[in-house]
């Protein structure tokens, strides 16, 4: 079984929606992807070796429907045999589809893949494609589903986890996305405006505790609590006000691309790897959860073979605060390798786009400090969970 080696990643910046309209707002999700796959192609893609263009989508209805990664593909001026295919796990997505990409590589089915995501936010919103188990009384109860503030608040509680805890890393996401490094994956690209974005929107590196601490409960008073009540055990006597919008992910606008492929089409071609895909595992827990991260990077990093004391860096998406915390806590890491640039509470999580992002943001940071094991995982709704292992090159 060959490897799927990660040949290059390229990314828009997450840019923030706003009610005025967001930076990226006019870009529809196709033309967003499009501008992905010309960058991956200006910087040494040969587009007739495409087998298969895979893009993760959370909300696939709309601009975002019918195949919009066939629709890119087109808009990129790829080959017209190029396929191109949606995967869609909810948040999970981006990181599925780049998934489902290595498992062709590493098979043998195709020699090279692009994986990734997008997701317009501004102009797909979240539940847009009205989901049963959101709409649908009766699939809801029998589901689980509540907002994701409520399992975010339902899984803190069950951790243990106060507000003051979530509070100092809504600072630190604010902190540290401030002060990242520019992103060698980003593609510039002109904003609404007309003016150069080439940068992760949404940092506010003049929060501090004493604000963050100010803001009112963001799911204390939701009616579906019960829900969670009567799944969990959870009871009204507890603390419902741990999460606000300032421990919270914020909407954002972005497309992801990775390029994978097997090693006899680096060899031939010339290329580089910057690093590989060794270990993936999907999971789920008793749906309302934000804790099924941690059973999935368990199974990922069994499937790798690696402990996780031999982790250099974990990207685990900000689905709320509680998410990084328990997930060090649960697998014993060190702090400072834990979202060391920040993340989505600070500069958005744009649902289908997020894995992808976050894959190209390892591979950056790594190649930075001198390469390593990487760990990158992602919550989503319904109590699901997916995790990528990959080993990125010095």
């Amino acid at each position: 079984m060959t490897d799927a080696l990660i040949i290059d990643t390229a990314r828009t910046p997450r840019a923030r929606v706003r009610r005025e309209g967001g930076s990226l707002a006019h870009l529809p999700s196709a033309d967003l992807l499009a501008v992905v796959l010309r960058a991956l192609v200006d910087r040494g893609l040969t587009p007739e070796d495409v087998g298969d263009v895979i893009i993760g989508v959370s909300t696939a209805v709309g601009e975002q429907g019918g195949d919009v990664a066939r629709v890119a593909a087109m808009a990129a001026g790829l080959p017209d045999r190029v396929p191109g295919g949606v995967v869609s796990r909810l948040c999970c997505s981006g990181l599925d589809a780049v998934v489902s990409g290595a498992a062709r590589v590493r098979a043998g089915m195709a020699q090279l893949i692009v994986a990734g995501g997008v997701e317009s936010m501004s102009r797909v919103p979240m539940l847009a494609d009205r989901p049963a188990f959101a709409f649908d009384a009766e699939v809801g109860d029998a589901t689980g589903f509540t907002p994701l503030g409520v399992a975010a608040d339902a899984t803190a509680m069950r951790a243990g986890i106060e507000r003051p805890e979530l509070d100092a890393w809504g600072l630190r996401s604010q902190q540290r996305s401030a002060a990242a490094p520019a992103w060698e994956s980003i593609v510039p690209l002109l904003s609404a405006s007309g003016t150069m974005l080439a940068h992760d929107e949404g940092a506010r590196p003049d929060t501090t505790l004493e604000s963050l601490a100010a803001l009112p409960p963001l799911s204390a008073d939701d009616p579906l609590w019960s829900r969670a009540d009567a799944r969990l055990c959870t009871s009204a006597d507890e603390d419902r006000g741990r999460h606000t919008i300032g421990t919270a992910p914020g909407l954002a606008d972005a497309a992801a691309g990775i390029v994978i492929a097997s090693e006899a089409w680096a060899s031939d071609h010339g290329r580089e790897a910057r690093g590989r895909i060794i270990g993936a595992a999907q999971a789920a827990v008793r749906s309302p959860g934000l804790d099924a991260t941690v059973p999935a990077c368990h199974a990922a990093l069994a499937q790798a073979g690696i402990a996780a004391s031999e982790l250099a860096l974990v990207e685990v998406n900000e689905s709320f605060a509680v998410t990084p915390i328990l997930l060090r806590k649960e697998l014993g890491l060190a702090d400072e390798i834990v979202n060391p640039c920040g993340g989505a509470i600070a500069v958005g999580h744009p649902l289908g786009a997020s894995g992808g992002i976050l894959i190209a943001n390892a591979v950056d940071q790594l190649r930075r400090t001198g390469g390593g094991y990487a760990l990158v995982t992602v919550p989503a709704a319904l109590g699901l969970a997916t995790a990528v292992v990959i080993e990125v090159f010095a």
